[in-house]
């Protein structure tokens, strides 16, 4: 007899982040895999979009507005997602940007903004859902975190101190669970191809990469790609009940090197 039920057939999932990257590329993983999902972004045009490809391909998909820094928008998009599609087994929480500077020179209100995205935004997704998850005992939450958390980057701003902030979060929330059948997981990329600070001037990314290199960050030049970790989060909620896989780091494979037979 198994220790727990199985996961039930439909498992609607949530994604914060959904209108590129990442979000993006789980959105098309977990719905090729039968997922329903609810799609959630500040640009709701491109999750709309998104959503219209999604059931094109014969999937179910629902997007709605999201700013994860706004309590009262969670509590609208995952209202408005459960209406839409059930209860949510489901919740990558993955929105959020890259702000490029040194902490000490970053107006405050910059940084402020980028815990508040990162780190307040799961939690707030965190207060919304998992009460419901605890009392259906199952479901995955699952973050996106980052390598930095372990590792910080030079001229990073806020966002080594958000990441770092939110994978402890992550396994306080992991330990406080035990038991409920709810599962709270880090999917850690390392560095990836998205529109994440693309829009840095060069002002900004030339010093930045000469540090990076004198601290040994760039030993080679290929970034992952979203889909990726997309992957990853896909197999982190496909884990079977009794198993739960707390942890993917994913990182980029290096060039074959020229010297190899």
């Amino acid at each position: 007899m198994p220790r727990f039920e199985p996961h039930p057939a439909r498992r609607p999932a949530l994604i914060a982040g959904a209108s590129s990257g990442i979000g993006t590329a789980t959105a098309y993983a977990l719905a090729e895999a039968g997922h329903p999902v609810a799609l959630g972004a500040r640009r709701v045009d491109e999750c709309e979009a998104i959503a219209a490809k999604i059931r094109d391909e014969g999937g179910e998909a629902f997007a709605h507005f999201l700013d994860v820094s706004s309590t009262d928008s969670v509590d609208e998009f995952v209202i408005a997602a459960e209406q839409a599609l059930g209860p949510a087994e489901i919740v990558v929480s993955g929105a959020g940007d890259m702000d490029f500077a040194l902490p000490h020179e970053m107006d405050p209100d910059r940084f402020a903004f980028q815990v508040n995205v990162h780190l307040m935004g799961t939690q707030r997704l965190a207060h919304r859902v998992l009460p419901g998850m605890i009392e259906r005992t199952r479901g995955d939450f699952v973050v996106i975190g980052s390598d930095c958390a372990v590792i910080p980057r030079p001229w990073m701003g806020a966002y080594n101190a958000a990441k770092t902030g939110l994978e402890a979060l992550v396994r306080e929330m992991r330990m406080e669970l035990e038991g409920t059948g709810v599962r709270a997981s880090v999917v850690r990329p390392g560095p990836t191809q998205t529109g994440a600070g693309m829009n840095a001037p060069a002002e900004v990314l030339e010093p930045m990469l000469e540090d990076w290199g004198h601290w040994g960050f760039a030993r080679h030049p290929y970034f992952l790609r979203a889909s990726d970790i997309a992957a990853a989060a896909l197999t982190v909620v496909s884990a079977p009940r009794g198993a739960h896989i707390v942890l993917i780091e994913v990182q980029p494979e290096a060039p074959l090197r020229k010297d190899n037979p």
